[in-house]
């Protein structure tokens, strides 16, 4: 039976490996960091979204006081990264080091992010949901993914991004 905790833990992975291909570049390969870093944050926005959206919601309503801290915890590193880390990576010339350190913390966190998550929130959800409800949610968030209303979030995050590091480089070029 398909279950989006499986489905979110694969995406994860692919996170990862992506993470470790751009930490991988040298600062002379901005092709391959622009390719890279888009590939990243296609894989990630959408995933962070519905997250925010649709399962940590319905985590929180049914949680309990101490998972309703993991539910926090959870929130808060998704503000972090949105406000704070993608808009300075995207301040970054990405033939800096300065960039390149920027994803350095960028797949740390990310990746410290995934492991509480699967360990934590996971483990909790199983206590939490059927499995039939994990699969339903797989199902909706394969629908999501696709879906115009994901596109035009999706595009708002990114263009949120590029406002904020904007204000961070104003110097750089568009």
């Amino acid at each position: 039976m398909r279950s989006i905790l499986v489905t979110l833990k694969k995406e994860h992975d692919v996170l990862r490996d992506l993470f470790g291909q751009i930490n991988a570049t040298t600062d002379r390969a901005e092709k391959a960091r622009t390719e890279l870093l888009e590939k990243i944050e296609a894989n990630l926005i959408p995933h962070a979204k519905w997250e925010e959206l649709v399962f940590y919601p319905a985590f929180a309503e049914r949680a309990s006081h101490e998972q309703l801290l993991q539910h926090a915890e959870a929130i808060q590193e998704h503000r972090a990264v949105e406000l704070t880390v993608l808009p300075d990576l995207h301040a970054s010339d990405q033939t800096s080091r300065q960039f390149a350190g920027s994803v350095k913390v960028l797949s740390e966190f990310i990746d410290h992010h995934a492991q509480e998550e699967e360990k934590e929130m996971f483990a909790s959800a199983r206590e939490l949901f059927s499995a039939e409800e994990l699969a339903e949610f797989d199902e909706q968030y394969e629908e999501w993914k696709t879906s115009f209303l994901a596109a035009g979030i999706t595009t708002h995050a990114k263009i949120k991004t590029g406002l904020k590091s904007v204000l961070r480089n104003p110097k750089a070029p568009g």
